[in-house]
């Protein structure tokens, strides 16, 4: 056997559809018209789909606590993608894991790739990350 790629990943959040609303306007991500039907359920999950048109999140409901794990969904982009998303950060007023504002200044370079983390509103950490390392550099 040899698999694919990731298919998705489950995210707990306090609100789905909220939560969907604010991974389409910092991502990009959007529900999944295919897979709506699962939403309908309170307990199953409202699919986001990523720009290759492959589910990405499967967002689940859980009581407003902390989140019960510590993991990162990292999101792959190119280093345009990546520039432009840097270039709006002022506006979309992401957090760190500590609360402090996500800015240029926190692009983390890791010698073959740069990645910025941040969390989103349920305290999720996320990472978008770049290969494209040349023009990030040159960029910033």
């Amino acid at each position: 056997m040899q698999v694919l790629r990731i298919d998705h990943v489950h995210v707990e959040v306090a609100d789905r559809d909220a939560a969907a609303d604010w991974f389409e306007g910092v991502l990009g991500l959007r529900r999944h018209p295919d897979f709506a039907v699962w939403a309908e359920d309170p307990m199953g999950p409202l699919i986001l789909v990523g720009g290759d048109g492959y589910p990405a999140l499967s967002l689940f409901a859980r009581d407003a606590a902390p989140p019960s794990r510590d993991a990162t969904v990292a999101f792959r982009v190119d280093g345009a993608a990546f520039i432009a998303f840097i270039k709006t950060l002022a506006t979309m007023k992401l957090t760190d894991r500590d609360g402090s504002p996500v800015t240029q200044d926190s692009v983390v370079d890791h010698d073959l790739s740069w990645s910025l983390y941040f969390t989103d509103p349920d305290i999720n950490r996320l990472e978008l990350t770049t290969y494209d390392y040349a023009e990030v550099a040159a960029a910033l």
